[in-house]
């Protein structure tokens, strides 16, 4: 009999700090959580548009991309998608945390410098920390301080690159990245950007087509990350750049080299979203609606400003956040707290997500339960 009980240790301290994460359904609930901003995945558009042919497409690729796993679909794809977001070649992953644990971990070499958003995703985290690169955060979203961070590395980089890791759309507290002002800092102190469009991708731009895109700033980035798992309704991302970048990450990344491929009926619903997704202007028009009301409205918390589907009230200490998580809950509303350590303590929040099809009614009924604080006992 194994002996397991040294988890324990970790495990109660989760408990004391009354931030132990259990699995929950939805059972019903009006969808206030979910990254299915569209509603492609909800509303099953991906299986209306499909046909009898995809039924037998497989749902095991046999190998990886280097010995059994490519066939012709996969790169059609990859093609389909760069031209999409006008880059010279992509490269799918098999998720969007396994694109920037592959780029990150393989791109920076010894000598190099790393400066990353605080409030950087876990998965550029990791990425960072398998590098060999050396990495200092800059405060979130603070150009001066990035660009205090830069001008010094001008005087410690000899023949090492310089790289700015950032995102589009932040999924904590929704905001945008001044991204006309990083590329200008990137330019000037000729560093090079790697930029995450996960929560931008079907979102942000006309055809949704991220952030990067919509600013002109596309071609000034050594790799965008484009993932599958939020409004675009499947599963899976890409890696944008130039076709040296593709070949580079076909050699040197890991989390692409050591994985069985995306099998074809997967790759299949990547194309068939990326065909529709473009064309949903009045989902997205909705959304945008929906937004709108939701920051005008009212409420007893404190919100951040946000112009996207990510919408943030905080409410600080584990235990009151989830409190008031479950009392939505039982109100029908799925909404989730974010509990330290996921966030800094202090800044426990609800993250609210807003949807396409979401009705005014169903916000109205949200932001009508955040007015009022629950009495203290």
């Amino acid at each position: 009999m194994v002996d397991d009980r040294f988890l324990d240790h970790k495990l109660n301290e989760r408990r004391r700090q009354d931030a132990f994460r259990r699995l929950r359904l939805p059972e019903g609930k009006t969808d206030f959580c979910s990254n299915d901003y569209l509603g492609i995945a909800t509303n099953g558009l991906l299986e209306e548009g499909s046909d009898a042919a995809e039924g037998s497409l497989a749902h095991g690729s046999t190998g990886s991309r280097l010995l059994a796993g490519n066939y012709s679909l996969i790169e059609e794809t990859e093609r389909t998608l760069a031209t999409f977001h006008q880059a010279e070649a992509g490269l799918l992953f098999n998720s969007g945390y396994d694109a920037n644990l592959g780029v990150l971990s393989c791109i920076p070499q010894r000598g190099d410098l790393i400066f990353y958003d605080s409030l950087s995703h876990a998965s550029i985290r990791d990425g960072i920390r398998l590098s060999f690169g050396t990495a200092f955060s800059f405060v979130h979203n603070d150009v001066a301080d990035l660009e205090k961070r830069l001008a010094a590395a001008q005087e410690k980089v000899n023949q090492g690159n310089i790289f700015v890791v950032t995102e589009s759309v932040f999924s904590m507290d929704g905001d945008l990245a001044p991204l006309d002002e990083i590329v200008a800092l990137c330019q000037r102190y000729k560093a090079q950007l790697i930029l995450d469009e996960a929560h931008a991708t079907g979102v942000i731009g006309p055809a949704g087509e991220g952030l990067a895109q919509a600013g002109g700033w596309h071609g000034e980035c050594l790799a965008r990350i484009h993932t599958f798992g939020k409004a675009v309704g499947c599963h899976g991302a890409i890696v944008l750049g130039s076709g040296r970048l593709r070949d580079y990450l076909i050699n040197f990344s890991r989390s692409f080299i050591y994985t069985t491929a995306i099998p074809p009926v997967s790759v299949k619903a990547i194309a068939r979203a990326y065909e529709l997704f473009p064309h949903l202007h009045d989902e997205r028009r909705r959304l945008q609606q929906l937004i709108d009301r939701f920051q005008q409205a009212a409420i007893g918390y404190e919100r951040l400003q946000s112009s996207t589907p990510i919408q943030v009230v905080i409410v600080p200490g584990n235990a009151e956040v989830r409190a008031l998580g479950e009392r939505l809950q039982h109100a029908g509303l799925d909404i989730r707290p974010i509990l330290y350590p996921t966030v800094p303590r202090g800044s426990e929040r609800l993250r609210i997500v807003i949807h396409s099809f979401n009705t005014p009614d169903e916000l109205d009924r949200l932001t009508a339960l955040l007015q009022k604080k629950p009495a203290q006992p």
